[in-house]
C-alpha cells in the first residue's frame, strides 16, 4: 500500500518500497499522441496527458504520485509478457501458484489528440483469478490528486488537475482517502473482464466506449499498416521496431525521441534529459528506415514534418521541436520529485539554443530518399533547396554536432552535409545537381585538409584528433566510397579502438576504460553493422547486428545506452533512433550487395 503525501511524492508504508523497476522490464503502450510504461507488477508507472510533453498523470517512474495498478494478489507470482506481432498491444502474463492470468493492454489506436482510451482486458486462463486494482491519478507530476469523484453508471468519473477522467467496468471499486479507487477483482476460470480508462483535456460527454469494438478497431489499425518484411532478417524485431516508431509518431507531427524524461544515462553524473520532443535528426533516421522498409506512411510523415520546419524556419531551423512542431521549452528542474534513482527530474531541453549543422545534411538525405520513391511534392522539393542553401551559408560555422557538445568544427557534421548534397544532386535537375555536387566537393576538400589524422583516418573535429563512431555514418550515406582509403582507415580505427564485447562506444571521453564513463551506444552498434555490410563483410555485419539486437529487455525495447557490464538499459525509454537503425539494418542486411538505403 502507498500513502500519498502532500508534496506529491509517493511514500512507502510498512516496509514496502515505492521504487520503480529496472528499465529493461518496462513495456510500452502508445497511440501517436502519448505513451505509457507498464511494469512487471501490472502498474502503469508512466503516462503524460494529454500529449507527449504534458505533465505526468501517472508518474511513479520518477517518484511522483500517480499509478494505475492491476496486480495478482498471490505473492508467489512469476511475470512475463508479449506483444501481438507488429503492434503495441501488450499482454502481461502472470503464473501464480493457482494458475495463469493475463491482462491485454493497449492505448486505443489510432489515438485522439485530446482524449486517450486505455484498455485492459483481464483473462483468467485456467483457474479463478484475484487481482488488486488501484487507480490513483495525480496530474501535474503528482501535485493534483483526485477531485469531483462520483459514480457514473458502471464506473466512476472524476477530475485530476485540468484533466477529466472516466473509469468503466469498475463499479465495485471504492474510494480510498479521496486519492484513489481501490478494490479486488475476482474472475472465474475462463472468464474475462474489461477495464476502460478515459483521460481527456475536455469534459467527457460521449457514451463510454464499447470494449469489444474498441479492441477490434485498435488491432485492425495496427495490423493494417504493417509492411510484409517477408525476407527480412530478424523479422519479428523489425516489425516491432516499425510498431514502436508508429506509436511514437504524432499524426501530422513528429516522432518523439522517447516517451520519458530524466532517466539517467549514468547515475549521479547529471546526464539525464527530457527526450519527449522530436529531433530533426531522429526524424530523418526514422524516415530513412521507413524508406528502406517500404513503410510509406512513416516516410511521408517524416518528410512532412521536416518540410514544414524548413519552410517555417529556413537556415535557423532548430535541432528539435515539440511533436506538434512548436519550440521546445527551456529546461527547468522539478525539485519536488526524487526522480528515477540516480537522476534528477528535468523538463524541457537546452537543445533549442543549439546549431547542429548535420541536421541539414540529414534533411537532404531524407528528401532525396523520398524523391527516389516518388514521394516528394513541389513543397518538399523547395525544402530541399532551403536545406542546401543553409548548408551553403553555414557549413563553415562551428556547431554542436550529433552528440550535442560545445560548438566546434565537427567532422561528422560536415561529412553528413557532403552525403546529403550528393544524394540530393542525384535526383535534382542538372543545374542544381552541378551546384550541389560542387559544394559537396568544396566541403570535402576542406575536411580533407583540416580533419585528416596522420594515420589516414578522419578525426572527430578539426582540433580533436580522437576517433568517433559517428564518422562511420557519412560513408554509409554516400559522402565518399567505402573503399576510399580514408573510409577504410576510419572504419578500422573505430572498430578497433571503440569496440568492446561486440558493442560500440561513441568515443573515448578520457583515459578511463571504455564503459567507465558511459554505456555503449546501440545506435553506433547498428551503424557498425551497416558499415561492415557496405564494405562487404557479411559476417561482421551480422555479428554487429545480432550483438546489439540483444541489448534490450524482455519486451524488446531499447534505450540510448547499454551498460555492458551489468546488462542494463540506460537513459530514456524507448529511444526512437535506435529502433529506426535496427529497422534499417535488418532490411539492409536482407538485401543483396552492399548498398545502403541512400
Amino acid at each position: 500500500m502507498i500513502v500519498p503525501g502532500a508534496d506529491g511524492v509517493r511514500h512507502p508504508v510498512a516496509g514496502r518500497p515505492a521504487g520503480p523497476s529496472v528499465l529493461r522490464e518496462y513495456a510500452l503502450l502508445a497511440d501517436g499522441y502519448r505513451g505509457a510504461l507498464v511494469d512487471p507488477a501490472g502498474n502503469i508507472d508512466w503516462l503524460c496527458a494529454p500529449g507527449w510533453d504534458s505533465a505526468s498523470v501517472f508518474g511513479g517512474l520518477l517518484g511522483a504520485r500517480g499509478r494505475y495498478g492491476l496486480t495478482p494478489t498471490d505473492p508467489r507470482t512469476v511475470w512475463g509478457g508479449y506483444y501481438e506481432p507488429g503492434t503495441l498491444v501488450w499482454t502481461s502474463r502472470w503464473v501464480t501458484t493457482g494458475g495463469i492470468v493475463e491482462s491485454r493492454e493497449a492505448l486505443a489506436f489510432p489515438g485522439d489528440e485530446r482524449r486517450l482510451v486505455l484498455l485492459r482486458r483481464v483473462h483468467a486462463l485456467d483457474h479463478d483469478a484475484e487481482l488488486t486494482v488501484r487507480l490513483e491519478p495525480a496530474a501535474d507530476f503528482g501535485r493534483s490528486g483526485l477531485s469531483e469523484l462520483r459514480r457514473e453508471g458502471a464506473g466512476w468519473s472524476a477530475r485530476s488537475g485540468d484533466l477529466y477522467l472516466r473509469f468503466s467496468g469498475a463499479a465495485r471499486l471504492c474510494p480510498e482517502d479521496a486519492c484513489a479507487l481501490t478494490g479486488t477483482l475476482r474472475i472465474a476460470a475462463g472468464d474475462r473482464c474489461d477495464l476502460v480508462l478515459e483521460i481527456s483535456a475536455d469534459p467527457i460527454r460521449q457514451p463510454p466506449p464499447d470494449p469489444e469494438s474498441t479492441w477490434r478497431s485498435t488491432r485492425h489499425a495496427w495490423r493494417s499498416g504493417i509492411p510484409s518484411f517477408s525476407d527480412c532478417v530478424a523479422r519479428r524485431d523489425a516489425r516491432f521496431a516499425h510498431a514502436v516508431l508508429r506509436g511514437l509518431t504524432r499524426p501530422g507531427g513528429g516522432t518523439v525521441a522517447a516517451v520519458t524524461t530524466s532517466l539517467p544515462e549514468r547515475a549521479r553524473t547529471g546526464r539525464n534529459y527530457d527526450y519527449r520532443y522530436a529531433w530533426i535528426r531522429d526524424q530523418c533516421y526514422t524516415g530513412l528506415a521507413a524508406a528502406a522498409a517500404g513503410a510509406e506512411d512513416l516516410l511521408d510523415r517524416a518528410v512532412e514534418f521536416v518540410r514544414t520546419r524548413l519552410a517555417d524556419d529556413g537556415a535557423a531551423m532548430a535541432p528539435a521541436y515539440t511533436a506538434e512542431g512548436l519550440p521546445v521549452p527551456d529546461q527547468r528542474p522539478l525539485p519536488h520529485l526524487p526522480g528515477y534513482p540516480g537522476g534528477e527530474v528535468r523538463v524541457g531541453n537546452w537543445v533549442r539554443g543549439q546549431f547542429q549543422l548535420d541536421a541539414f545534411g540529414e534533411c537532404l538525405l531524407l528528401l532525396a530518399a523520398a524523391a527516389r520513391r516518388d514521394r516528394l511534392d513541389a513543397g518538399s522539393w523547395q525544402a530541399a533547396q532551403v536545406a542546401a542553401g543553409a548548408v551553403e551559408r553555414r557549413w563553415r560555422d562551428a556547431d554542436s554536432g550529433i552528440w550535442e557538445l560545445a560548438p566546434r568544427q565537427w567532422t561528422h557534421s560536415k561529412l553528413t552535409c557532403v552525403a546529403g548534397l550528393r544524394a540530393a544532386a542525384r535526383v535534382a535537375p542538372a543545374s542544381q545537381a552541378a551546384r550541389w555536387s560542387s559544394l559537396a566537393d568544396t566541403i570535402l576538400a576542406d575536411v580533407g585538409r583540416r580533419a585528416l589524422h596522420g594515420s589516414g583516418r578522419w578525426q572527430r573535429a578539426y582540433d580533436d584528433a580522437r576517433v568517433d563512431a559517428a564518422l562511420l555514418l557519412p560513408v554509409v550515406r554516400g559522402a565518399l566510397p567505402p573503399e576510399d582509403p580514408r573510409s577504410v582507415a576510419t572504419r578500422r580505427a573505430v572498430l578497433t579502438e571503440l569496440a568492446e564485447d561486440g558493442y560500440l562506444y561513441r568515443y573515448r571521453p578520457d583515459e578511463r576504460p571504455l564503459g567507465d564513463a558511459e554505456g555503449a551506444f546501440l545506435l553506433c552498434g547498428f551503424i557498425a553493422a551497416l558499415a561492415s555490410h557496405q564494405a562487404g563483410d557479411a559476417v561482421g555485419a551480422h555479428r554487429w547486428f545480432e550483438r546489439n539486437r540483444a541489448g534490450c529487455g524482455p519486451p524488446g525495447l531499447y534505450t540510448e545506452e547499454y551498460d555492458v557490464q551489468q546488462r542494463q538499459l540506460r537513459g530514456n525509454l524507448p529511444q526512437a533512433f535506435v529502433h529506426a537503425l535496427l529497422l534499417e539494418t535488418a532490411v539492409t542486411l536482407s538485401a543483396p550487395g552492399g548498398a545502403g538505403v541512400t
